[in-house]
């Protein structure tokens, strides 16, 4: 391969990152960040209410449209946008919605790391992505539920990370699919209450509901079944050895 080749499939393969970086930072320019908070939703709840009503279909295609080109650009407020779907569609539409409008944009910007950077980083790795590293390598499916299960792992964060570590297409998707319904459920159902919540004055929370016992413990246990395969699989290593 040529000099002048290598330069260009170098610019292609990085060119969807950069894309991806150009629209984030124009999204923060734009000043667009500050419609996606709690209080933008109960300043302008009527008239998202009657957006919605006025054509319901369409205002769905479009809540999807946006949240899957958020998630693209790894925008850090994704759970707002999912109580901005619970709110505006309830729990039977939002739901459904929300899930694959997350994916969609997920796999975006996953496609995109994977293209860039996508196993040339294997084993070269340290600190965190190395653990990371070392959960992939143990189960690669049960460890993608693992992370969208778990609250506390950035949504934007292990698209990037997925990709980075060469993690399968298949894996990322089914793992994204299935493993965000849980939280997505819980996020939002703050939504379908967020309505009557604001209309009485009361402050609506998205830690205060999130950390309580009774969407923890739920979410606790389906972390521990993703965690079965990996615990057989080192146990089957541990009877073979012997």
């Amino acid at each position: 391969m040529t000099v002048e080749a290598r330069k260009t499939s170098r610019i292609a393969r990085f060119a969807p990152i950069l894309v991806i970086l150009a629209a984030l930072t124009a999204f923060f320019a734009l000043g667009l960040n500050r419609y996606f908070s709690l209080d933008a939703l109960r300043d302008n709840r009527e008239a998202l209410n009657a957006w919605v009503a006025a054509s319901p279909v369409r205002a769905l295609v479009i809540f999807m449209l946006a949240y899957a080109g958020a998630v693209a650009i790894s925008f850090p407020g994704a759970s707002i946008l999912t109580v901005f779907g619970g709110f505006l569609f309830g729990l039977a539409v939002g739901v459904p919605a929300i899930v694959v409008a997350a994916t969609i944009g997920a796999a975006v910007i996953f496609a995109a790391a994977k293209s860039a950077l996508g196993d040339r980083l294997k084993g070269r790795v340290t600190g965190f992505l190395s653990q990371m590293e070392n959960g992939f390598r143990e189960n690669e499916l049960s460890y993608m539920f693992v992370l969208r299960l778990a609250p506390v792992f950035p949504f934007w964060a292990v698209n990037i990370a997925a990709g980075l570590l060469g993690v399968s297409t298949r894996n990322f998707l089914v793992g994204t699919l299935f493993g965000i319904v849980p939280g997505s459920f819980v996020y939002a159902s703050i939504g379908a209450a967020a309505g009557a919540a604001f209309d009485a004055g009361k402050n609506v929370s998205l830690s205060g509901i999130l950390f309580q016992p009774s969407t923890l413990i739920p979410i606790i246990g389906l972390i521990f079944l993703s965690l079965i395969p990996v615990a057989l699989k080192r146990f089957q290593k541990k009877s073979g050895a012997k």
